[in-house]
């Protein structure tokens, strides 16, 4: 018994060390962390339960049964962060590479299903050279059953990607499929092709980091969430998002004790909107002094910046927030903003987490690069996105509301529940100098006339009171208030029950 239990020891201590102590000298000199040290940062102290441990690849090609390492260049299991059930995998770049075999797809799968089953989160942690190239077909085949899973996971429970190496070729597809993607800068990098491979083939010069570093992927391509100085802040992160999120699509998001008075009133927000209204303010200073404790954990921030997104609590309880920045563009809807906002509501709305809109928008961005790059399309599918959302929604107009991006910014006829404004709001279809200058064409030579005109159409429409009495407004509320309308208007959604009719799934334009 004593020598099997000596084996045991041996064989566990082999595993741990992965690729071997020269490997791990060699990632740490990087400034990255090890897989196994991944996972016991990011999981609570003592809960990480792993699986498959001696798992081995079956390669006989290219000499490849010579080098046999157990667990075959992933570690992956279960554990908790904060006392709540999470899955992970972690790619191990010491053992191959972090190559992706038929036996490490099949662990990544094992735990992606036991996710499933049990309704609980997937972390992937990605460090990877991509396909083990001696296996051939069948480490595509393992990628594919990856894809799969990330599909069918979609909507159904949280999955996180961390990239904390290279992600290339096939492997960025896993990732790009999940909810939230997050990268460490200078060590982590995505791309489809490489930058020898796009020097060979279109005689470009780039470097890794500029084709697809953290920096290029949040500000310009938008396919990560957010980009962290180095390993331990990455996991510290999303250990923290993790806290707003549910375990599944049919749990609710965890209650959080909050030490903060939900009637606050915040004076200072009566002087939020400058008096004149062309000149910008940060519509973040109103986000963080709605939330609890002004905590605010924004996504995407480095793309789009003219349209707001991540989470707060109120009362407690996780809330998704949607807002036009005004010191952006003005705050105009565009291409980039629409699908940024429009990606945020349907994850919400798939995880039953009531959103919050701030409504400041002069109408969409003008101009042929916009039109030629399917601004109308794009603009659809935040439309879209709002409309086909049954969790809770609130809104709250703080200033302009104009045109169509009126409509698209959940207003009442997307099935806003609660509606308020602000006194300063405006609602119309243009701002009176436009409006005026069409209505009244005929004195456009006359500067008196046209002037009246348009303190006449500001007097009549700059305001929130035409909508508030078509019933498009529920309420104009003082800007002082506004934490305590909208967290009583959340309380009192609490148990709301509204369905789209059947339908395989919908066709949203893509």
């Amino acid at each position: 018994m004593k020598d099997i239990l000596q084996e045991l020891e041996e064989r566990r201590a082999e595993a741990r060390l992965g690729g071997g102590e020269k490997r791990i000298a060699s990632q740490h000199s990087k400034g990255k962390l090890t897989a196994r040290e991944r996972v016991e940062l990011l999981l609570d102290e003592g809960s990480f339960e792993e699986f498959d441990m001696f798992v081995a690849h079956r390669c006989t090609d290219f000499g490849m049964e010579k080098t046999k390492m157990p667990g075959d260049g992933v570690i992956t299991g279960w554990g908790t962060i904060n006392g709540r059930m999470v899955y992970v995998f972690s790619q191990d770049f010491t053992v191959f590479g972090g190559s992706l075999s038929e036996t490490h797809a099949q662990k990544i799968c094992k735990i992606m299903d036991m996710a499933m089953q049990n309704g609980a989160p997937v972390i992937g942690i990605n460090d990877s050279g991509g396909a083990r190239i001696q296996e051939g077909v069948a480490s595509l085949a393992g990628y594919a059953e990856v894809f799969q899973r990330n599909i069918m996971a979609s909507g159904v429970i949280p999955q996180i990607s961390v990239i904390m190496g290279p992600c290339a070729g096939g492997a960025v597809y896993s990732p790009a499929m999940t909810d939230f993607i997050f990268m460490v800068k200078d060590t982590s990098y995505m791309f489809v092709t490489g930058p020898d491979v796009v020097k060979t083939v279109t005689n470009e010069q780039v470097t890794a980091e500029e084709l697809g570093g953290a920096s290029t992927h949040t500000r310009k391509s938008s396919v990560a969430d957010g980009a962290f100085e180095n390993d331990v802040e990455a996991l510290a992160e999303v250990r923290r998002l993790v806290d707003f999120l549910p375990l599944n699509n049919r749990d609710k998001a965890p209650k959080r004790p909050f030490f903060d008075e939900p009637g606050r009133v915040e004076n200072s927000l009566d002087t939020l909107i400058p008096d004149n209204a062309n000149t910008p303010y940060d519509m973040k200073e109103l986000i963080e002094k709605v939330a609890d404790e002004g905590d605010f954990y924004e996504i995407q921030e480095d793309f789009a910046k003219n349209i707001i997104t991540g989470f707060i609590r109120l009362e407690g309880q996780t809330v998704g927030v949607v807002a036009n920045q005004p010191m952006v563009l003005a705050g105009c809807l565009d291409i980039d903003s629409s699908r940024k906002a429009a990606r945020f509501v349907r994850f919400c709305d798939a995880f039953e987490i009531p959103i919050l809109t701030f409504v400041d928008v002069p109408g969409f961005l003008p101009g042929t690069s916009q039109e030629y790059g399917g601004v109308i399309k794009h603009g659809a599918k935040l439309l879209f996105a709002y409309g086909e959302a049954t969790v809770p929604k609130v809104t709250v107009i703080t200033r302009k509301a104009y045109g169509g991006a009126y409509d698209v910014m959940a207003s009442k006829h997307l099935r806003g529940d609660f509606n308020y404004a602000w006194p300063t709001a405006e609602i119309a279809v243009m701002g009176a100098k436009g409006a005026t200058e069409i209505i009244h064409r005929a004195d456009l030579g006359d500067a008196d006339k046209i002037a009246a005109h348009t303190a006449d159409y500001e007097d009549r429409f700059a305001n929130p009171f035409v909508a508030a009495e078509r019933g498009f407004i529920d309420e104009v509320i003082m800007p002082h208030n506004t934490r305590m309308r909208v967290s009583r208007a959340f309380a009192s959604l609490r148990n709301k029950k509204l369905s789209n009719p059947w339908k395989k799934h919908d066709n949203i334009p893509l």
